[in-house]
């Protein structure tokens, strides 16, 4: 990156000045503003806009902020002083008061807009003026860049206010839903899943908003109540906030020849997502086919390892939108996400998004996902060399390989989950196949919480008296379809033989093994604990009541999931769902409404 800022050392940046210089606005300062937007960054209606890569706009500030937490974790990464977080200028500027930061900064924020597919699908009908230019960052503003020991960061708030974007909402976020993303970016990194990452939170003490809910106890499907709650502003980080649909939207420009900037816009928002994203692996002297065609592999490497790594913990993202799909290969958005409970293939958090984004159809939404991403850089190769050459037949033959290298680290992702090291043999890998089928056969067969169930095999168990505490007997006793327990025991207890014959057999003489090693191993990819939303509930809850003790709890736990805790912490967070959440609106499904 060129003409960056003298740079700090790590852990010696102790006041908003300091951060201030390391400022470095690579995407206002290359790309293209909207024409029609403000100086002054008062753009504050739903308007159509038409070209320009982002809009400026300034952030609306939160009256009355009061802090709720930061990540530490993430503060010492940044080099930043903890103390930081609570001091006045960095509350005034991350609760959406930039009027007073100091030099270089910038005083304007800006907001992008994007496109949106719905599993390959384009749509339009989201847009109040039903073209598509109404759509993007209708409550997210970004505020900073930096260059920070040598990594730029892009920080953005959360619930800033109102954008040219926000479809006529009020473009703020509440407590809750800044509470649950806050804890799931920090919860995720600590769980090795790529992700954007939490800064700062804070809660305005006097400014409310009404938004739909459930009533307390409610089995609701969605919410049938509306409920007052408090405004809050969260600041979410990455090294940039490009989504596919972001992509789409140029290309889609470019298809339709909307206007005669088009195809320079989609090459400079690509070129400028390689320079952000992909510097390290794609050299910035090539040319831009060759470019597109390693943006592409490198794309796929990232998404399909993220994917697998969202089924290796069990997390559902709910809403996997090409709008809600990070093009640097990251977890973005954590709208109406939730870590499973009870193992189920069709498992979806939100009550809006249908089994096509369910846990198990992740890597199916993936592929629409990137076939969307793939129709982005089509235009940029024919541009270059007309509708035939072997670039084309080349980005083709990266998209219809997309499945191969997603079912490829998924088997490697289940593999780390059984403690297998390595299948080298076909009689070892067909042996594993057949192995997994029917664990998965058994896992829906028995309910069980996945979560435990994996920790608890971690452990080597010699029998299945361990994984019983998994089993969620209680509650499915009178399912038709559950087997018989003693049957259900007989089929575990083979299962158990199998798999340990499986160990033995790929534990030959070059990677030999102890049974301590392959559980210390396994630990490593199956967490003791997940951030499930009966655990996250009563946080916001007495959040909202004014005591953030319990976040900053989770905080801790949450931030060492792999980490045993105390006994304490394990009676309380390490044990199955609570029978008396099950089907309760907001415990078992939510909404989109944050």
């Amino acid at each position: 990156m060129k003409n960056r800022p003298p740079q700090k050392t790590a852990s010696t940046l102790s006041t908003l000045n300091e951060l201030a210089s390391l400022a470095s606005y690579s995407l206002i300062d290359t790309l293209n503003c909207d024409p029609d937007a403000t100086e002054n960054g008062v753009d504050f209606a739903p308007r159509q806009v038409f070209t320009g890569h982002y809009v400026p706009v300034n952030s609306t500030p939160i009256k009355s902020p009061e802090y709720v937490a930061h990540s530490k974790p993430f503060f010492a990464e940044l080099g930043l002083a903890d103390a930081m977080a609570k001091s006045a200028d960095f509350i005034r500027l991350f609760s959406g008061d930039m009027s007073q930061v100091p030099a270089p900064m910038r005083k304007v924020g800006w907001a992008t807009g994007y496109a949106l597919s719905i599993y390959g699908t384009e749509y339009i009908q989201q847009c109040p003026f039903g073209t598509g230019n109404g759509y993007g960052d209708g409550r997210a503003i970004s505020v900073l860049e930096a260059v920070i020991n040598g990594q730029r960061w892009e920080m953005q708030l959360k619930g800033g206010g109102r954008t040219p974007y926000c479809r006529g909402a009020d473009g703020r976020a509440v407590l809750r839903s800044s509470i649950r993303e806050f804890l799931a970016q920090e919860h995720m990194h600590a769980l090795g899943v790529p992700t954007s990452r939490s800064l700062s939170l804070y809660v305005s003490k006097t400014e409310k908003v009404k938004r739909p809910w459930y009533a307390e106890g409610s089995y609701s499907t969605d919410p049938d109540t509306m409920i007052s709650e408090a405004v809050a502003i969260s600041t979410r980080v990455a090294p940039s906030f490009i989504r596919v649909g972001q992509l789409e939207l140029f290309a889609r420009r470019v298809r339709n020849n909307e206007h005669v900037n088009a195809m320079e816009e989609l090459e400079k928002i690509v070129l400028h997502l390689i320079d952000r994203e992909y510097a390290d692996v794609i050299d910035s002297q090539l040319d831009t086919s060759e470019k597109v065609l390693l943006l592409a592999q490198a794309f796929q490497r990232r998404l399909t390892s993220l994917v697998a790594n969202w089924i290796r913990v069990g997390f559902c993202q709910g809403n996997f939108n090409s709008d809600n799909c990070a093009a640097g290969g990251f977890t973005l958005d954590y709208g109406p996400f939730g870590f499973c409970d009870v193992f189920d293939p069709y498992y979806q958090p939100w009550t809006g998004g249908g089994e096509h984004f369910s846990l198990m159809h992740q890597p199916h939404a993936a592929q629409r996902n990137f076939d969307m991403f793939c129709s982005v850089l089509r235009p940029l190769l024919v541009s270059i060399y007309g509708d035939s050459h072997d670039s084309l037949l080349a980005l083709e033959a990266i998209q219809r390989g997309f499945s191969q290298v997603m079912s490829t680290n998924m088997d490697k992702m289940w593999a780390a989950k059984l403690g297998v090291s390595a299948l080298n043999t076909a009689s070892d890998k067909a042996f594993f196949k057949d192995l997994l089928n029917e664990l998965h056969t058994l896992m829906m067969q028995t309910p069980l919480d996945y979560t435990i169930f994996f920790r608890e095999l971690s452990l080597i168990p010699d029998d299945i008296g361990p994984l019983r505490k998994s089993f969620y007997d209680s509650l499915y006793s009178n399912r038709a379809d559950e087997l018989d327990a003693t049957l259900r025991d007989k089929y575990w207890e083979q299962w158990l033989t199998k798999w340990k014959t499986l160990l033995n057999s790929v534990n030959d003489a070059t990677l030999l093994r102890s049974t301590g090693e392959i559980s210390r191993q396994m630990k490593l990819v199956n967490p003791k604990y997940t951030l499930r939303e009966w655990i996250l509930v009563p946080a916001y809850q007495q959040a909202a009541a004014g005591s953030y003790a319990l976040v900053r709890e989770l905080q801790e736990v949450m931030s060492q999931p792999y980490e045993e805790h105390s006994k304490e912490v394990e009676d309380k967070y390490y044990r199955l769902k609570p029978l008396d959440c099950f089907e309760v609106g907001g415990l078992s499904h939510l909404s989109c409404s944050s």
